[in-house]
């Protein structure tokens, strides 16, 4: 994991949530510019977790799971910093070889320059429930992401604030591939 810059205060989960605080606490004062670029890194944007066999077939299969969207709201006005929050919305699927009826996803969030240097990463888990049902869907809350600016001049799209699973080697080479499996499909 990436030492956290020191530009970069903190990211803390704080739950599943819709509608961030920051979307309900905007005032009449605009930011003093737009917020930064967000979205989901395409390789990590989808987990696929195989139990047997060489990770192609359906029946070794165990989870699945896809950031389907990704929303920012941000905030700052002067020499502040530039405070956000991240909306994180996930699909997860259960295979026939899965070990129970919860998985734990690790995930990462990450402020970046717009160049792509990596000012600060952090990782997260969300776990998901299926009970009797084979997919899931969730939303997860990042908040408390603050970016300090060195004045005012310094806007919210000289950063990037990207998402997306924590994956092995493996599961990174998977989707380079475009190798896919989507135990979701049926419910769009």
């Amino acid at each position: 994991m990436l030492k956290f810059a020191s530009v970069f205060i903190a990211l803390a989960l704080a739950g599943c949530s819709t509608g961030g605080r920051i979307a309900e606490q905007l005032n009449s004062t605009p930011n003093s510019g737009p917020c930064p670029v967000v979205g989901s890194v395409y390789d990590a944007s989808r987990y696929v977790k195989f139990t047997d066999g060489d990770g192609r077939l359906y029946s070794d299969l165990a989870f699945t799971g896809e950031i389907t969207d990704v929303r920012l709201y941000c905030r700052y006005t002067g020499e502040a910093p530039l405070v956000a929050e991240v909306e994180i919305d996930f699909a997860f699927g259960k295979g026939p070889k899965a070990g129970g009826n919860s998985h734990d996803y690790p995930y990462f969030v990450a402020v970046t320059r717009r160049n792509g240097k990596v000012l600060a990463k952090e990782t997260f888990t969300t776990q998901a429930e299926f009970g009797r049902k084979t997919v899931t869907a969730k939303t997860e809350l990042v908040n408390r992401i603050s970016i300090p600016r060195a004045d005012e001049s310094i806007s919210g799209v000289n950063f990037e604030i990207v998402v997306g699973f924590d994956l092995t080697q493996e599961q990174i080479e998977f989707n380079r591939n475009g190798n896919r499996f989507r135990l979701d499909a049926a419910s769009e």
